[in-house]
C-alpha cells in the first residue's frame, strides 16, 4: 500500500473484507472479526501467513505473522521474533471500522468497556495491561468467594484479593475517565460535523473501595462473584438528553462510531507522533453524499487509510491508490 487514501473496490463476496482483516492481523496480531485463529486459515489448508511491508519514521518496517493449526501464532518484526503476536500492538497502531462495530454504541456494556479499554492501551501504552490485571484480580477473588461458600477457605483469605480488586479497580476507573476526557471534545467535534449534535461520553460507575466490597461480602459469597467494580460499569454515549444506545437511530449510531474512530486517530497522532492505519470496511454504503465527503476529507488527512467499497464512485474524492479486488487477487487499477 502507498501512503494516503487507498480505495479497494469490487463486488460483494470477492474478498475485500478479507484484505482488510489480513492487514489488521498483520499489524495487530489478531483479527477484528474473531478470536479463533483457525478461522483465519483457508479451508483445506493447515497454515496461513501475512506479510506487511512499509516504513515507520522513514525506516523500513517488515512484519510477518504465521498461523498454524494446532499451534500458536508467531510474529516477527524486521526478522526479530516477538514473544507473542499481540505485542505487534506496541509496534504499530491500527483502527478499524466494520459494520459490526455498531455494537460499541448499541451493544451490551461489555462491548463498550472492551473498546475503551483498548483505546486506553493505544493512547497510554504503559497502562495497556491494567484492564487485564484487574480482570485477573476479580477472577482470583471470585474463586476465593466460592471456596468460602463451600467451606474450603476462611473469609480472612479473601482480604488480600479484596484489597487488590479495590486498588486496581480504582486505577482502572480513573484511567477510563481520563480517556473519556481526552476523547470527549474531539468526539463532539467530529460527530457535530456529521450532524449528530451535542454528543458526550459519560462514565457510569464508581471506583470500588475495600469498605464497599466488605459491605456486600455476604451477597458476593452467596453469588460466588464480585458484584461491584469496573467490570460491571458502562460508558454512555449521548446526544443531548438522548442515550444513543436506546434512542439513537442506526444512522446516528454509525456516525457516532465513525466520530469516535476519527477522534482517537487524531489523539494517537498527537500523543504518539505518528497517525494510525485506518481500515474502513463498507463505510460509505449507508452515508449520504455530504457525509461521505466529510469522512473522505477527514480520512485523507489522517495518515494512511484503506477504504473498501463496491464502486469507486462512492468515494467523492480521488484516492491516492485504487485497488481492484477479485476472488484470490488484488491488483492496482491502471
Amino acid at each position: 500500500m502507498q501512503p494516503g487514501l487507498v480505495l479497494a473496490v469490487g463486488p460483494n463476496g470477492v474478498g475485500k473484507t478479507n484484505l482488510l482483516e489480513s492487514l489488521h492481523v498483520g499489524t495487530q496480531g489478531f483479527s477484528p472479526r474473531t478470536r479463533t485463529d483457525t478461522q483465519l486459515i483457508h479451508f483445506g489448508a493447515t497454515a496461513a501467513r501475512v506479510a506487511v511491508h512499509g516504513r515507520r519514521d522513514g525506516v523500513p518496517l517488515e512484519i510477518e505473522v504465521v498461523l498454524e493449526a494446532g499451534a500458536g501464532k508467531r510474529a516477527k518484526v524486521n526478522g526479530a521474533a516477538l514473544r507473542t503476536a499481540e505485542l505487534l500492538r506496541s509496534e504499530t497502531t491500527t483502527l478499524v471500522f466494520t459494520p459490526d462495530r455498531l455494537g460499541i454504541v448499541k451493544g451490551a456494556p461489555a462491548a463498550r468497556r472492551a473498546y475503551f479499554d483498548r483505546a486506553l492501551g493505544r493512547l497510554s501504552p504503559a497502562r495497556a495491561h491494567l484492564s487485564a490485571e484487574y480482570g485477573v484480580a476479580v477472577a482470583q477473588r471470585n474463586a476465593s468467594l466460592r471456596r468460602v461458600a463451600g467451606g474450603f477457605s476462611s473469609r480472612e483469605a479473601l482480604a488480600p484479593w479484596t484489597a487488590r480488586v479495590a486498588e486496581l479497580g480504582t486505577e482502572l476507573v480513573a484511567a477510563r475517565r481520563e480517556v473519556l476526557a481526552l476523547l470527549g471534545p474531539l468526539f463532539a467535534e467530529r460527530a457535530g460535523e456529521f450532524g449528530v449534535p451535542e454528543v458526550e461520553l459519560r462514565y457510569s460507575g464508581s471506583p470500588p473501595t475495600a469498605a464497599a466490597l466488605e459491605e456486600r461480602l455476604e451477597r458476593d459469597v452467596e453469588r460466588g462473584a464480585t458484584g461491584a467494580g469496573p467490570h460491571l460499569d458502562d460508558i454512555v454515549l449521548a446526544s443531548g438528553t438522548r442515550e444513543l444506545r436506546s434512542f439513537g437511530s442506526q444512522g446516528e449510531q454509525r456516525l457516532a462510531v465513525l466520530a469516535l474512530l476519527l477522534a482517537e486517530a487524531e489523539l494517537i497522532a498527537e500523543r504518539r507522533g505518528a497517525p494510525p492505519l485506518l481500515l474502513l470496511d463498507d463505510v460509505l454504503s449507508e452515508l449520504d453524499p455530504a457525509r461521505r465527503r466529510i469522512l473522505a476529507t477527514r480520512v485523507g488527512t489522517a495518515g494512511q487509510a484503506l477504504v473498501t467499497a463496491t464502486d469507486a464512485a462512492m468515494l467523492p474524492v480521488e484516492p491516492d491508490q485504487l485497488l481492484k479486488v477479485s476472488p484470490g487477487a488484488v491488483r492496482q487499477a491502471v
